[in-house]
């Protein structure tokens, strides 16, 4: 992450896409590094949320991404329907929640990169 030295929990646990419960589970295993405010809050290095992204990264498979370039954008509602051209010869097509896409910044003609797990696909940017 860029900006800030240190997020909240509940940013942190946003940013890694995990519950605040879980985050607080981390902590309490070791898994994550928090320190405490001047109001004894739980806070988070930046370099600490970076890690953590990184060593999630590297989890996954190769054979699980597919990079491409967004093709459309369709939102409806609380839903975004959005489609990638990857570069090998496929597409895939995820629904994901509209806050996502404007999060990511997701529009034709954007590369993306298509992530598989199970029978989900998530988008990343």
């Amino acid at each position: 992450m860029t900006g800030r030295a240190t997020y909240t929990a509940s940013e942190a646990a946003r940013a890694l896409g995990i519950s605040l419960d879980t985050l607080r589970r981390w902590d309490k295993a070791g898994r994550i590094r928090t320190r405490r405010d001047a109001a004894n809050r739980r806070v988070v290095p930046a370099a600490e949320i970076d890690r953590l992204r990184r060593r999630t990264d590297d989890e996954l498979s190769a054979r699980n991404r597919f990079s491409g370039v967004v093709r459309q954008v369709e939102v409806e509602g609380f839903l975004a329907r959005v489609e990638i051209d990857v570069t090998e010869p496929a597409r895939v097509v995820a629904i994901i929640t509209r806050e996502a896409v404007e999060e990511l910044g997701l529009e034709p003609g954007v590369a993306a990169t298509a992530i598989v797990k199970s029978t989900s696909v998530m988008v990343e940017r």
